[in-house]
């Protein structure tokens, strides 16, 4: 019986350590994966919300960028790493409705592989073009040019929202166009600075800033309502693209075979990051914040899903 009794209290007294280890996450700096360039809307978002997630947290939080294949390429390394809850993602729509169809075989599925810690933002992308390279004035103009032929498109890579809103609004408008696919979006906004290709769809918070200085002139905005940022351009629909709304968004997710209670800490430390402050910060970067109570996460990600693969089908969106 003593012998039993302390052979008790030594596995009580090694495992004490372990548990202590378990409560106190995290011990050390996480990552944030973002699949995309720096100076696109993910990167500019993530960089946003990983300063307030990491004073929640008590430990630093760092961006890694990986980009490439419509942000594929980062989900794969997400999937990859070790499920400790400290590697984390922050995936786009496009992500999980377009990337299936186009990169199938990656063996990437985030509805299947993540938890969705959260939603960050919700934001339009927008048309426009270069007045020096095409100078139209409204959506009208652009198709007639368009339905005449020649057209050159810009995105932000293949499989990306901005291919996708470009392909929807080619079908809806009756023309085709020949892609130019860019790595991401800060290539892309400067290739359409330089009179490269016709036009470009890219988020407010990257089109914003060359909206308002005057080297960009936009005709629309894929969203079903104005966007906050420039409450003066239209929405495609209302220029004339019938049916035509396309809502872009961005979540931050960790692995599902993460620690129940790791999870359950760092969803506690997102809500925490999304205050008012940062909400603030990303309004001034023109993205509207998302907020979608932790209940109804879950339903509200397979509504958005089914609306992104449905449109990703109807487009028949290929890699160039």
């Amino acid at each position: 019986m003593i012998s039993r009794r302390a052979g008790l209290g030594l596995a009580a007294a090694l495992a004490a350590p372990a548990a202590r280890a378990q409560g106190v996450y995290p011990t050390h700096p996480l990552r944030v994966i973002v699949g995309y360039p720096p100076g696109g809307v993910t990167d500019i978002v993530a960089r946003i919300v990983v300063e307030p997630l990491a004073r929640a947290l008590g430990q630093p939080v760092l961006v890694e960028n990986r980009a490439g294949a419509g942000g594929n390429i980062g989900a794969v390394a997400a999937t990859q790493a070790e499920p400790d809850g400290y590697t984390l993602l922050v995936a786009t729509a496009a992500m999980y409705g377009v990337n299936p169809l186009l990169y199938g075989q990656s063996g990437v599925d985030l509805e299947r592989d993540f938890h969705l810690l959260g939603t960050i933002n919700d934001m339009a992308n927008v048309l426009s073009v270069n007045p020096k390279r095409m100078d139209v004035r409204d959506v009208a103009g652009l198709v007639a040019r368009g339905k005449a032929g020649g057209l050159i498109y810009g995105s932000v890579g293949n499989g990306s929202s901005s291919h996708l809103c470009a392909t929807l609004f080619q079908r809806l408008a009756g023309f085709e166009a020949t892609h130019v696919p860019y790595r991401g979006s800060s290539p892309a906004v400067a290739a359409l600075l330089a009179g490269e290709f016709d036009f470009l769809f890219d988020t407010t918070a990257t089109s914003t800033p060359q909206i308002q200085a005057g080297t960009f002139r936009a005709l629309g905005v894929s969203t079903g309502t104005r966007a906050s940022a420039l409450p003066e351009v239209p929405t495609l629909a209302e220029a004339g693209v019938k049916d035509y709304a396309v809502s872009v968004w961005n979540t931050l997710l960790v692995s599902k075979r993460a620690p129940a209670p790791v999870v359950a800490r760092l969803r506690q430390a997102f809500a925490t990051a999304m205050d008012a402050a940062t909400q603030a910060k990303l309004r001034a970067s023109f993205v509207d914040p998302l907020l979608v109570p932790e209940a109804g996460l879950d339903a509200w990600l397979a509504r958005e899903k089914a609306v992104w693969t449905r449109m990703a089908r109807d487009s028949r969106l290929t890699v160039d």
